[in-house]
């Protein structure tokens, strides 16, 4: 896809020829529900750079005056928390001079939003990397790739902060084979926690259950980044990622990489992955340092690695987009913090996370549906990732609607309460666990619980593989 046709496909992008100050638009390398990124020039320092532009589409537009305007009034209070976030995140970055993270240069408000200009990458995301070059993903490339991504996390833990987006497209592997850790995606995260429109969701597979969860005893802390980070271990090494923690809190169907052992890993790397994706946070490393000693890997002075490697070199134009199928997704609402928040200094506490979620309906309060996003978004921070479906251990309905099973819904259920789908009768029981679950085809579908204090009802619509974990709201009797 050429540059001319991305620009095309983000709606509302600025054109090419733009200028701030020294700095001149030339293309669009990508955009979606958040933000759009730029290709630039800067004329001063005659380098190219690459401008970030807050733009959440679902609540603004652009004018012709090229300012964004609000699509309606009731939109301000959610535009205007994702743009400080935005702006602090900025300022955040701007703190850091590590070659691992993103290095931004400037930021300035302007066209009624907020701009981040920041070093041009060469390279692709480690997820279009896993997708292009898998034969080249071992455990000596993985240990290479490492330390510098140690050293990158670790700073920011040790300057009081959390990332809490890590995932495989979040982070750069530039041409010189370096890995950048790229923003925290605060603007996002802070629409999803105030948005009623549950629209923005945690990446499944990579946001542990304290991300999940309103409950304040599950606390936030190194260790949650630790367990995004076993999982991008984890997918590198088998080639998908561990069960969404919100289902392992139902079903825990995860199998240690220590007891599958996949040809060509060492015990030491594969037990510290299991360790870093344990559900409870106390069981996992406390820290980075922590972690690098399970796998036998210091972190060592990521000064020596890159000069080692010649960082001076041609800046390659970015790699044309493959064309892939849709991701499965996870929906459940994001209850966690906005990232970049500080450190708590409080010691974390051991919970029994499935115990608390699962007790009293605490799991349903914490996770309700969410709606799908825009399929036809090309965003720069990627839906959430592939979730394979588990097997449920009740009694499931067969396939609804044309087609294949594509979707597997988990919803609460008493044993004395029954189960509609569009209007019919389901013959499906509870499992021990206290939920039951429901494997469907693409379509639309009415969910209806009876229970005691009347009808809890849900519409779906189910176009895309994934797991969802459903509360439906309380309708008429």
């Amino acid at each position: 896809m050429s540059a001319k046709e991305e620009q095309n496909m983000v709606v509302g992008a600025l054109p090419a020829g733009h200028r701030f100050n020294e700095f001149e638009i030339k293309d669009v390398i990508g955009g979606g529900g958040f933000g759009i990124v730029y290709r630039a020039w800067d004329h001063l320092l005659e380098r190219t750079i690459a401008i970030k532009e807050y733009m959440p589409a679902s609540l603004a537009v652009r004018n012709d005056d090229l300012s964004l305007g609000l699509r309606s009034e009731r939109f301000g209070k959610l535009f205007n928390a994702g743009l400080n976030s935005f702006i602090q995140e900025a300022r955040l970055l701007a703190r850091f001079n590590h070659p691992g993270l993103l290095h931004v240069l400037r930021f300035w408000e302007e066209n009624g939003t907020a701009y981040m200009g920041t070093l041009w990458y060469s390279g692709m995301s480690l997820k279009a990397w896993q997708q292009q070059h898998p034969d080249t993903i071992n455990e000596a490339w993985i240990r290479q790739l490492l330390p510098p991504l140690f050293g990158a996390i670790s700073t920011i833990h040790q300057a009081g902060y959390l990332h809490r987006d890590i995932a495989l497209d979040n982070i750069q592997i530039q041409d010189n084979q370096l890995p950048v850790l790229l923003d925290f995606g605060s603007a996002r995260k802070e629409i999803g926690n105030l948005s009623d429109e549950t629209e923005i969701m945690l990446k499944p597979g990579y946001a542990p259950i304290e991300q999940y969860s309103e409950e304040a005893d599950n606390e936030q802390g190194p260790w949650t980044d630790i367990y995004a980070l076993g999982a991008v271990l984890h997918t590198l090494i088998t080639g998908s990622p561990p069960p969404a923690s919100v289902v392992r809190c139902i079903e825990d169907h995860y199998q240690p990489l220590a007891q599958r052992q996949p040809a060509g890993y060492s015990l030491s790397l594969l037990h510290a992955v299991d360790r870093a994706l344990k559900m409870k946070p106390a069981e996992r490393p406390q820290s980075i340092d922590e972690l690098a000693t399970l796998i036998s890997l210091p972190v060592s002075d990521v000064q020596e690695l890159v000069s080692a490697v010649s960082v001076a070199q041609e800046k390659a134009p970015e790699p044309e987009p493959i064309e892939t199928t849709p991701e499965p997704v996870v929906l459940a609402v994001n209850h966690g913090a906005a990232s970049a928040e500080p450190l708590t200094t409080r010691p974390p506490r051991r919970l029994s996370l499935p115990l608390i979620l699962l007790s009293g309906g605490a799991l349903l309060a914490a996770i309700a549906i969410a709606v799908l996003l825009n399929s036809g978004d090309k965003q720069t921070q990627p839906a959430a990732t592939a979730v394979k479906a588990q097997p449920a251990a009740t009694q499931t309905s067969p396939p609804q609607g044309n087609g294949p099973t594509l979707a597997t819904v988990y919803l609460r259920l008493r044993s004395n309460e029954t189960v509609k789908l569009n209007g019919e009768v389901l013959d499906v029981k509870p499992s021990n666990n206290g939920y039951a679950s429901l494997n469907l085809a693409a379509g639309n579908y009415r969910i209806e619980v009876q229970q005691q204090d009347g009808v809890h009802a849900q519409q779906l619509e189910i176009n895309r593989a994934g797991t969802w974990l459903i509360n439906p709201p309380r309708g008429d009797k």
